[in-house]
């Protein structure tokens, strides 16, 4: 979710190449003598924790491919408890899609990478820390979201709730409630109120709020709205 991204999908090559690497590097470092590895496409089931949430050691069960559209139940339920539009958090999902979404090549970027993002919704540790605080999911940890794909909305969608708290009830820029909040989830809560003041975003902000535009009539239809 940060804005220091440049669209395009071919920038991503050299990234999941030197992630995979990285990560093979890792699973076999931690692999012990004789030991098969699961396959990195396997659908074994993982366990559920207390909470009915699958278990945050349970990597293989998040599939290497991914859709947004899937998560369309998730997404429609956590917009209803949070007061946040379902089509907004889903755009968001397939804007956050753009780099593989695998448990495995995300760790293993970040070791290259500390500062990068974690999950299907891009939540820096940061942000994460920041929105769990006097939530259901307080007692969970910013690393366990690239292997809990439904922690990962509930976060973000109530990451979005605490952006729009902040906005004024009125605001000179010529964007609606929802861009704005894109905005925000991509840049932070300063530049959004910024934003909203009447600076003009910069080239990625725009790029960014360019695909949330391009993105908004398919995650419509994902959600029904």
């Amino acid at each position: 979710m940060s804005d220091s991204r440049v669209p395009g999908r071919w920038r991503w090559l050299p990234v999941l190449v030197f992630a995979l690497a990285v990560y093979v590097i890792v699973r076999a470092a931690n692999t012990p003598q004789g030991d098969t590895p699961p396959p990195a496409g396997s659908s074994a089931t993982p366990s559920p924790t207390p909470t009915g949430r699958p278990s945050a050691t349970a990597s293989a069960a998040a599939a290497s491919s991914y859709d947004p559209a899937d998560y369309a139940p998730q997404a429609r339920d956590w917009a209803r408890r949070t007061g946040v539009s379902a089509q907004l958090l889903m755009a968001i999902l397939y804007n956050e899609a753009y780099k593989p979404h695998d448990p495995g090549l995300e760790r293993a970027w970040q070791k290259y990478k500390p500062d990068a993002s974690f999950g299907i919704a891009n939540m820096h540790r940061a942000a994460f820390d920041e929105t769990k605080k006097g939530r259901d999911f307080a007692d969970r940890r910013w690393e366990e979201l690239p292997d809990d794909r439904d922690l990962a909305i509930e976060a973000e969608a109530w990451h979005l709730h605490d952006l729009a708290a902040q906005l004024p009830d009125r605001w000179a820029a010529a964007y609606d409630r929802n861009e704005l909040l894109a905005l925000g989830y991509n840049t932070g809560a300063g530049n959004m109120l910024a934003f909203a003041r009447g600076t003009p975003p910069g080239s990625q902000a725009r790029a960014y709020l360019d695909k949330l535009h391009a993105n908004w009539a398919k995650a419509g239809r994902a959600v029904g709205a």
